[in-house]
């Protein structure tokens, strides 16, 4: 089976990745399996796309194998598409989901359902050594909650409401997410490039030899 690197120590989004590319018959690892230590990579960009390309090529590069990498967040239209690519410490430093959505929840105070619009966003970037990074971006539309609520996910979970449901994203069984997410979008807009990947020999076929 033909593997590939998810560049993230975020167990939830490894996870979520690692379902979705099994549906193509593609085996991956996180940088939280791996048995080498992989330092954080400063991610410098201004816009998704760049801040993909930044972990992905550095990565893979590093390892010398094909490697996946997402950036993702949350555009609230009435913050003017913040946070942005700055969802994961829009509250500051050290990274804090809890206190990312009690800021949110705060500067929203105040304004109607019709006027807490949003959207996940997810850049997804390939990379393998030698080749043209590609990029792929997929969304996931809703609204922002006046009140948190549900325990599965992570990030803006439990304060997004997906358009057609009744639930935040944290009260959603993992199936009904992996189904609409905007990662889940993002894999369904590479699908072709992937499936013809699997289908390719060479030296990136499954070797493990990088643990």
């Amino acid at each position: 089976m033909k593997e590939m690197i998810i560049a993230t120590k975020n167990a939830g989004k490894a996870n979520e990745f690692k379902t979705f590319l099994a549906d193509y018959q593609i085996g991956a690892i996180s940088l939280l399996d791996l048995d080498r230590d992989v330092d954080d990579i400063d991610e410098t960009g201004i816009t998704f796309e760049e801040n993909a390309a930044i972990k992905v090529e550095h990565i893979a590069n590093m390892m010398q194998r094909p490697v996946l990498a997402d950036d993702s967040g949350i555009e609230i239209d009435a913050l003017h598409g913040r946070p942005g690519v700055f969802s994961a410490r829009y509250a500051g430093e050290p990274k804090d989901d809890q206190a990312n959505v009690e800021k949110v929840l705060q500067e929203l105070e105040g304004l109607e359902a019709s006027e807490r619009t949003a959207r996940f966003v997810c850049v997804l970037a390939v990379a393998i050594p030698g080749e043209e990074t590609i990029f792929k971006r997929g969304t996931c539309e809703g609204v922002i909650a006046f009140l948190q609520a549900g325990a599965n996910g992570f990030g803006y979970d439990p304060i997004f409401v997906p358009s057609g449901y009744d639930r935040t994203m944290a009260q959603l069984s993992s199936d009904e997410k992996n189904g609409i997410s905007h990662r889940k979008d993002a894999i369904i807009q590479l699908g072709e490039w992937l499936k013809n990947w699997k289908q390719m020999g060479g030296a990136y076929a499954g070797s493990t030899d990088y643990k």
